[in-house]
Formats: C-alpha cells, sequence, structure tokens
C-alpha cells in the first residue's frame, strides 16, 4: 500500500473571497513556513519575517473593520486561517491569535480618534502586537492585578511587571490593564502602551519546552508614561474589556490547537500506511486503525464547536460559555491527537526526525494559555448551574 499524502482539509466558507483567502493562506503556508518550521523552532529563530509577510497580505487584521486596515471577515472565516497557520507552525498561528487579541480592546472600545490614530498601522501597517494581563502573582486571578497607573496631568505612570507575554520584547504595541483604583476588578483601566517607551523593558525569554520561536518573557514597566489619549474605554472598565476580549481569544487558541492536532493526524496517517511491518502497511492492523480512527473524530468534533461558537459571535449572540467549550475541548482533544500521533511512529515519534514531538510539546501549552483549562470548567459550570454558593 503507498503512503496517503495529507489532504488539505475541506472549508465551510461563505463567499469566493474567503476561498481565495484560504488559498492564499495555504500558498504562504507552502511556500514561506512549513519548509523552515522544524528548522527555526529548533534554533528559537522568532520569524518576524513572516509576520511582515502576513501583514502585508492583509491577514493580521482579518476579523476587524476594513475602515480601519481590517479584514471584514467573519469570525468562523478568521478561525480557519488560523488553523492553517497551526498546523503548519504554531508559532505563527498562535502569534496572529495574539496580535488580534491586543487588537481587541482598541476596536471594540476606543474612540473614532484613537482607531483612526492608531488602529490601521496595527491591523495593516506591519505592527506587531502583545497582550498583557498576566502578572508573576496573579494568572488565573487576574482581577487581583497589582501593576499600577496613576495620574499625572495628562498622563498615566504605569509601574509594574507582567508575566508570560507572547511577544514580549518583540512587540510594537502592547495592550495593558492596570490598577487605577481600589482592589478588585473595578479599579482596572486598559492602556494602548507604544513597545519603545521610556522605562519599558523585558526580561530574557522563559527557556520552554515547546514554541521555542515565540518569545515569552516578563515586562517591566519602570514608570512608564502614557498619555491620557492611550487610555482605552473608560476608567475602571478595563477588567470587563480584557474579559471581552479573552472570549473572542480562546476561540483563537482553539482553533490553533486543532491545527496542531490536524498536522499530528495527517503525520501519523501517512507513516502508518507507509510503514511495513509483519509484510503489511501498519495501517492495516486493527489497533492503529482504532486510533487513527478515534483521532479523526476527536478533530473534527473540535473543529465544529469552534465553528459553532464562531457563528454564535458573528451573529451578535453570546458566546461566552461555547468559547470555554471551545477552548476546553480543542486543546484537550490536542493533547491526546498529538501524543498517540508519537504512539503510532514508536521511537521514531519520540525522536526529532519527525514533528510529532514538536507537536505534542505545542499541545501542552494551548491547555494552559488564555484560561487554564481548569478555569475554563469553572466558566462552563458557572453558566451551566449558577456561580457558587459560597
Amino acid at each position: 500500500m503507498p503512503d496517503r499524502a495529507p489532504q488539505p482539509v475541506e472549508r465551510e466558507l461563505p463567499t469566493e473571497e474567503s476561498r481565495d483567502l484560504i488559498a492564499l493562506v495555504r500558498e504562504i503556508v507552502q511556500r514561506e513556513i512549513a519548509p523552515r518550521a522544524a528548522e527555526e523552532e529548533d534554533a528559537g529563530h522568532f520569524p518576524r519575517e513572516i509576520f511582515a509577510l502576513l501583514s502585508e497580505s492583509g491577514l493580521l487584521g482579518l476579523p476587524y473593520d476594513s475602515g480601519f486596515g481590517g479584514g471584514d471577515q467573519p469570525y468562523a472565516v478568521y478561525l480557519q486561517v488560523l488553523e492553517e497557520l497551526a498546523a503548519a507552525r504554531l508559532t505563527v498561528g498562535l502569534g496572529v491569535s495574539v496580535h488580534s487579541l491586543a487588537c481587541h480592546a482598541l476596536a471594540n472600545y476606543g474612540t473614532k480618534e484613537q482607531k483612526a490614530d492608531h488602529l490601521p498601522a496595527m491591523l495593516g501597517g506591519g505592527l506587531l502586537g502583545a497582550y498583557c494581563l498576566s502578572e508573576p502573582s496573579s494568572g488565573s486571578d487576574a482581577a487581583s492585578l497589582r501593576t499600577k497607573a496613576v495620574r499625572d496631568g495628562d498622563d498615566w505612570v504605569i509601574t509594574g511587571t507582567k508575566a508570560w507575554i507572547t511577544h514580549g520584547g518583540v512587540a510594537d504595541f502592547y495592550t495593558v490593564l492596570a490598577r487605577t483604583g481600589g482592589e478588585g476588578p473595578r479599579g482596572i483601566t486598559a492602556f494602548l502602551v507604544p513597545g519603545d517607551a521610556e522605562g519599558l523593558s523585558a526580561a530574557a525569554p522563559e527557556k520552554k519546552m515547546g514554541m521555542k520561536g515565540s518569545p515569552t518573557a516578563q515586562l517591566h514597566f519602570d514608570g512608564v508614561r502614557v498619555p491620557d489619549a492611550r487610555r482605552i474605554g473608560e476608567e475602571g472598565q478595563g477588567f470587563a474589556i480584557a474579559l471581552s476580549a479573552l472570549d473572542s481569544g480562546r476561540l483563537g487558541i482553539a482553533a490553533c490547537a486543532i491545527g496542531v492536532a490536524q498536522a499530528a493526524l495527517d503525520e501519523a496517517v501517512a507513516y502508518a500506511t507507509g510503514r511495513q511491518q509483519f509484510g503489511h502497511p501498519i495501517a492495516d492492523f486493527q489497533g492503529l486503525r482504532f486510533m487513527l480512527a478515534d483521532m479523526a473524530t476527536q478533530v473534527e468534533a473540535g473543529r465544529a464547536l469552534y465553528l459553532a461558537a464562531a457563528r454564535l459571535r458573528d451573529a451578535g449572540r453570546p458566546f461566552s460559555r461555547e468559547a470555554a467549550m471551545a477552548k476546553l475541548f480543542c486543546t484537550d482533544a490536542a493533547m491526546r491527537v498529538t501524543t498517540d500521533a508519537v504512539q503510532v511512529l514508536g521511537g521514531y515519534g519520540y525522536t526529532a526526525d519527525f514533528p510529532v514531538e514538536r507537536y505534542m510539546r505545542e499541545a501542552k501549552v494551548l491547555q494552559i494559555v488564555e484560561g487554564t483549562n481548569q478555569i475554563q470548567r469553572m466558566v462552563i459550570a458557572r453558566h451551566v448551574v449558577g456561580p457558587e454558593s459560597r
């Protein structure tokens, strides 16, 4: 039996424009991203040139208003673009998702003047963004953040440390959540901080088990001064803005997870149909066939779940519960599928000669970022049975 080459995913796309968009993404993936993904990840190379290319191609602002340089694409289309990018290299797919997350506050809560001043460069002008919510002592309990912004005339002076910042130290702008009032969620405000602001510095990137090409670093704000014109939304509205962004961002993580899972499934199928043992392709053995069937089912179920949540968002309906469900299911599925892909390849799966070991290492972080899967279960339970009685 010959090797079975991976087939492109059959996408649910609403228009000819969106079909052309996916074709463009696949062309960029095949020409610019996939051929160098393994080598560059191993070397820890951050592909800034790829993000510049994606910006030039109109792929960094897809879900936003074309009047400000966006792509006017439904979220259900944008997420499928993320999936294609993540399947080739998670550093790129997740990077686009984080950039979109960083643009969310200004695009949805900024004034007309703020949008006109900043969004065109953010969405299509070659800039790359990052999102600053977590801190060394406040991860899952984000409302307890301690970074402070103190009013000084027409400026705000920001002091504190942010942690686990994707694109930390390389981003051109940061959406920063800082405390401007009392304790709790109502004392938090959002700011747009330039990447070259005086007093802003990044620590050395974290040494991670996966996504080595994507810098994750602490950011130190040492009296960083930003004008009030860069405050996003009202004072004290920042935490609500952050939660709104995370609902959408969790769908991005779900799509990236399915991209990684699809890549692992494709590799496992290709290997199983080409590898001969006992005179037959190992894909002939029922144990492996059933494993591959389960993997494929998890990928399809995850894709259906994140697309269903995206359609709710596109229709202007509540989708917080469904976003948490999609993030939970898709990232757990990615962990299972990539682990099984390593098992299908046996000893070869445990070596860097094949990409499945990288997929497995990368899948793990998706269960953690933008709200751990334990937090997703808390969110879902509150929707299902109501808030905790305590």
